[in-house]
C-alpha cells in the first residue's frame, strides 16, 4: 500500500514536473528609444528635417528682431528723432508696433510648429521602433519588447536596441529604394 501511494505520488510529481518544463520561459527585450532615435537612419533623417525647419523659423524671427532693434535704436537716438517730422515719427512708431506684433505672431507660430513637428517625429520614430521590435521579437523568439524608459532596471543582456536599429535601417533602406524606383 505504501509502495502504491509512493509510486502514485512519484508519477504525479513526474507528470507535473514534465508539464512545468514544457512551458517556455517568458522572454523580454528592452529597447532604448533615445538610441533608436539618434542611431537609426530614420531618426537621423527626422532630426535633420526638424533642424531645417527650426533654422528656417529662427532666421525669420531673427530678421524681424533685427528690424525691430534697428527702429528701437533710432528711437534712442535723440538727434535722429529731432530731425523727424511728427508724421514720420508716427509712421515709425506704427512700424515698430507692427513689427512687435509680427514678432509675437512668429514666436507663437514657431513654438506651435516645432511642437507639432516634434510630435510627428516621435510618432514616426515610435511606429518605426514598434515595427522593428515586432520583427526582432519574432526572430529572437521574445514574448515582449518594451521601452527601457519604462523600466527601473533591466539587465544589459535584455537590451535589443542594436537589433531594432539594424531592422529600422533595413526598413528605411527598403522604403527609400521603393521611392527611388517610383521616381524613375
Amino acid at each position: 500500500m505504501i509502495r502504491k501511494t509512493l509510486l502514485s505520488t512519484l508519477v504525479i510529481l513526474g507528470l507535473c514536473a514534465g508539464g512545468f518544463a514544457a512551458e517556455p520561459k517568458p522572454s523580454v527585450g528592452v529597447v532604448n528609444f533615445n538610441n533608436c532615435m539618434t542611431d537609426s537612419k530614420l531618426g537621423k533623417q527626422e532630426q535633420s528635417s526638424f533642424d531645417a525647419l527650426k533654422n528656417q523659423m529662427t532666421s525669420l524671427l531673427e530678421d524681424t528682431e533685427k528690424q525691430t532693434n534697428e527702429i528701437a535704436a533710432k528711437f534712442n537716438d535723440a538727434e535722429y528723432m529731432d530731425g523727424l517730422s511728427p508724421e514720420a515719427e508716427e509712421e515709425m512708431k506704427n512700424k515698430f508696433r507692427g513689427l512687435n506684433e509680427e514678432m509675437n505672431r512668429y514666436q507663437n507660430q514657431y513654438y506651435q510648429v516645432l511642437q507639432q513637428a516634434n510630435m510627428k517625429i516621435m510618432q514616426t520614430i515610435g511606429a518605426g521602433i514598434q515595427e522593428a521590435s515586432e520583427k526582432v521579437a519574432k526572430d529572437k523568439r521574445l514574448n515582449m519588447v518594451m521601452s527601457k524608459e519604462a523600466c527601473f532596471f533591466a539587465a544589459p543582456t535584455l537590451d535589443v536596441t542594436n537589433f531594432v536599429v539594424a531592422e529600422m535601417d533595413k526598413t528605411f533602406e527598403q522604403n527609400n529604394t521603393k521611392i527611388d524606383n517610383a521616381k524613375k
